[in-house]
């Protein structure tokens, strides 16, 4: 029989900055069992919320070095005495349903760093599963105190809309590539950026670099031509030398103080609405999978689209009718 979760000594832990503490906290908040979501609410009731911790998301093109600019990034503000965080949504393994990239070995010193915790949260096959899990574990570090919370992404897609919608700042990595000025970003993204850096401005690549970061720009002007607001700087930088990362920094800290203190309470309030219907959506799709009713179909509704016989409108018709026929009329949404 499973142990049931001490929640007042795991709250007391998180508070004190125990690592395994927060550790077992953030496992518990990326488990789908019924009563870890229960012990869950209890615990994020218990915590509450810190709006001075500086949340960042980074993302950018495959083998842009995101891990290598966040050891560099991290490395310096734990160097200014920061606390820091390290959220990297990866790749679900098909067969555990673990974390695959394994970014501790990743980033050697980051992870030796005492003022710093990194911890891969593997996405579970679903952005829902993302937006549950990242933002409940942010949570968690935000209470055992610390400062920033960088949460790194997948890649380039839906994923990066998700993680945009859950931190202050939006930060993009990419390279230079000649001929190409949009780096392969796709608009949306040029759309939800707040900081763009065009890493590996070293060497022979430095000048390449300074070109497509003028080419990103131009760019970002037609898209924000028609704001008064925040335009996204793009830098260049060399996570690998170090150079142009304190930089980057700095345009997030500026970001910070254009949106203000109210600003940022408004969209962290609008990023709360959207995480609860994101929870909706998550549990939603968990009651629909262990539905007694929808499981007694399910073979036969399956058959049935495979050969052809039934279309796959009418079979969700059926799915849904069966789940809305044996539904429970009440229960928890975390």
């Amino acid at each position: 029989m499973a142990r049931a979760v001490d929640v007042p000594a795991l709250v007391e832990g998180i508070r004190d900055g125990r690592r395994a503490a927060v550790a077992r906290a953030i496992t518990l908040v990326e488990s789908g069992r019924t009563d870890h979501r229960a012990a869950t609410r209890e615990l994020l009731a218990a915590l509450g919320a810190r709006a001075d911790t500086v949340r960042v998301g980074i993302s950018g093109v495959p083998g842009v070095g995101k891990s290598t600019f966040i050891e560099a990034l991290g490395t310096i503000l734990t160097g200014r005495g920061l606390r820091v965080g390290v959220l990297a949504v990866d790749p679900s393994s098909v067969r555990t349903g673990g974390s695959v990239l394994g970014d501790k070995t990743r980033m050697p010193r980051l992870a030796a760093d005492p003022l710093a915790f990194i911890r891969p949260s593997p996405s579970a096959g679903t952005l829902g599963g993302v937006a549950r899990a990242t933002t409940q574990a942010m949570l968690v570090l935000e209470a055992a105190g610390y400062d920033v919370v960088l949460v790194e992404t997948v890649g380039v897609g839906q994923s990066e809309v998700t993680v945009a919608g859950m931190v202050d700042t939006f930060c993009f990595l990419t390279l230079a590539r000649t001929g190409d000025q949009l780096q392969g970003i796709k608009k949306g993204i040029l759309e939800i950026v707040d900081v763009i850096a065009v890493n590996k401005a070293d060497g022979d690549r430095e000048s390449e670099a300074r070109v497509a970061a003028r080419e990103l720009s131009g760019a970002l002007r037609m898209v924000h031509h028609r704001g008064r607001g925040w335009v996204p700087p793009v830098l260049t930088c060399s996570a690998l030398q170090g150079t142009g990362v304190p930089e980057v920094w700095e345009q997030v800290l500026a970001h910070r103080a254009h949106l203000g203190p109210e600003g940022l309470a408004d969209k962290r309030a609008t990023q709360q609405l959207e995480f609860m219907w994101a929870l909706v959506r998550d549990e939603l799709a968990q009651r629909l999978r262990h539905s007694p009713a929808v499981a007694s179909i399910r073979d036969e509704v399956r058959s049935a689209v495979l050969a052809g016989t039934l279309p796959a409108t009418s079979a969700a018709d059926r799915i849904l009718a069966a789940y809305d026929a044996g539904a429970p009329a009440t229960g928890p949404l975390i």
